[in-house]
């Protein structure tokens, strides 16, 4: 099997995983996800880079803070120790909205997926295809540049036509892309 890199962006799929479950997040194993969505084309994954974002935390962190910091920690040290996954980690940013209520936005996660995407060539000269889970078209620059240099940008998202909703999107993304792939909520039910 031909080896390929998966890139994940754990907020997009954390939101698809809260929209497939109604509202409630879908529990599903993410390594093997990713495995099979490779091995549905035939590739075997070779290194997996997963960017997230570490949950919010005061000055000094509240009770809840600090239960999502340790469950988070839990979550990031069962991935560790594999030699074949990077965690890559952006910030949270806590901003109030006009109703005073507290919002969370996760930032920088894009950017140090970009920036790993942009050292693939260096880092794995023999890679000719990877895999991108995510859903932003702030990645098509990077992908042009990838595809530029004979590299195959399989895309793995979920988009809606109906305009409005949480994954309507710019089809710029899907249409740069090499491949498409639209995710299911089986795909993570299986799991």
């Amino acid at each position: 099997m031909e080896e390929t890199l998966v890139f994940v962006d754990e907020g997009f799929l954390s939101r698809l995983s809260k929209y497939f479950g109604g509202g409630k997040y879908i529990k599903f194993d993410k390594i093997k996800f990713v495995k099979d969505i490779a091995k549905n084309k035939s590739l075997f994954v070779k290194h997996i880079f997963y960017a997230t974002a570490p949950p919010f935390q005061g000055t000094p962190p509240t009770e809840d803070e600090k239960k999502r910091k340790e469950g988070y920690d839990k979550f990031k040290s069962k991935f560790s120790n594999l030699k074949d996954f990077t965690f890559l980690e952006g910030r949270v940013q806590r901003t109030k909205n006009k109703e005073g209520k507290f919002q969370y936005r996760q930032k920088g996660v894009d950017t140090v997926l970009t920036i790993a995407l942009s050292s693939l060539r260096a880092d794995y000269p023999t890679i000719k295809k990877i895999i991108l889970i995510a859903c932003d078209s702030d990645f098509v620059p990077v992908i042009e540049i990838l595809k530029s240099k004979g590299i195959k940008i399989i895309l793995a998202s979920y988009y809606e036509k109906k305009r409005d909703t949480e994954f309507s999107r710019s089809h710029h993304l899907i249409d740069c892309c090499s491949e498409y792939i639209q995710l299911t909520k089986q795909e993570q039910v299986q799991l």
